[in-house]
């Protein structure tokens, strides 16, 4: 079965049991994994988190002192690279900061304080429907262990899984089997709870005789998991339609804003489209995920008060 499709019904089947789901996301701090598929569980202050902005507020803004209470200089905070100007303007663009003038000079807050307990852990799934055709699934699971990056790292397949399997995914991995029609998981291994709040060890490359490592503190670590959190609220796990006449919107698992081409056979991103001049559907896929999904879209925004000089309530 095409990996994609496979994907689609995992995140399906996740989304329509209420979980806050997200795919594709960097899932290392120094080395070049990927994560199929990232669950979020709601923390304590989620709804506040809900109520800012439904976009990825950019982390970089978020490691620097920028608070709702003194406005500070851009530069002075985040720095003058481009980069940097384009965090400033993103966090702007999405609501979560205002910007001042003063003198001929502009300054920036944050229009609330920013809600650190949105979110009470982070599960990774690597997706895998046909395990006989491993590729490098050993390492890569091993990889995420290792880090801890993940509260819990599980391993979703679409195959018959057998002993043999389970002696070659790493100790602490749990394994679900995915029906790709309807979503429904049944769980063949559970999962160890990893410790996220600890370092941890992130294998970088492995060559015969030796392995690149590197090692990650808990602030690192924590730091990271904030960036895979926004990054996850604000992307989600849909993609958008391509112009493809011979595209429909169809749904798995009862969730629905899935792009699937009637000539290919299978479900699409836009660069899978057919060559064709004609228009596809238009399909406002983030109406889909507001629909079936805790994710608020365009949120009123949560703008604290100011009692005082330089202090907010």
């Amino acid at each position: 079965m095409r990996e994609f499709d496979f994907e689609v019904a995992v995140c399906a089947g996740l989304e329509r049991d209420g979980k806050l789901v997200s795919r594709q996301l960097a899932g290392s701090i120094h080395g070049s994994r990927v994560i199929d598929t990232v669950v979020v569980e709601p923390g304590a202050e989620f709804d506040d988190r809900r109520r800012l902005t439904s976009e990825t507020i950019p982390p970089r803004l978020l490691e620097t002192d920028i608070g709702p209470g003194t406005a500070r200089r851009p530069q002075n905070t985040v720095g003058g690279s481009g980069y940097a100007r384009g965090a400033i303007e993103a966090g702007i663009d999405c609501g979560y900061l205002t910007r001042e003038r003063r003198g001929g000079q502009e300054y920036v807050r944050a229009t609330t304080r920013y809600p650190d307990r949105w979110f009470d852990g982070l599960v990774g799934i690597e997706n895998k429907p046909d395990l006989d055709r491993p590729g490098e699934l050993e390492l890569q699971l091993r990889k995420d262990v290792s880090l801890s990056l993940f509260d819990e790292v599980w391993l979703a397949t679409a195959s018959h899984v057998t002993g043999a399997h389970l002696n070659r995914i790493p100790e602490g991995v749990g394994v679900w089997r995915v029906d790709p029609e309807t979503g429904d998981r049944t769980t063949v291994r559970e999962a160890t709870p990893l410790d996220p709040k600890r370092g941890g060890i992130e294998i970088l490359e492995t060559h015969p005789g030796h392995t690149e490592i590197r090692t990650v503190t808990d602030e690192e670590k924590r730091k990271y998991r904030r960036r895979v959190a926004e990054r996850a609220y604000g992307k989600g796990w849909r993609v958008a339609f391509p112009d493809c006449p011979h595209v429909e919107e169809r749904a798995v698992a009862g969730v629905d804003g899935l792009a699937y081409c009637t000539r290919q056979e299978q479900f699409v991103r836009p660069a899978d489209a057919c060559e064709s001049e004609d228009e596809g559907p238009e399909v406002d896929v983030d109406a889909r995920r507001a629909e079936h999904s805790p994710w608020v879209r365009d949120p009123a925004g949560a703008r604290d008060k100011q009692v005082g000089l330089d202090r907010y309530s």
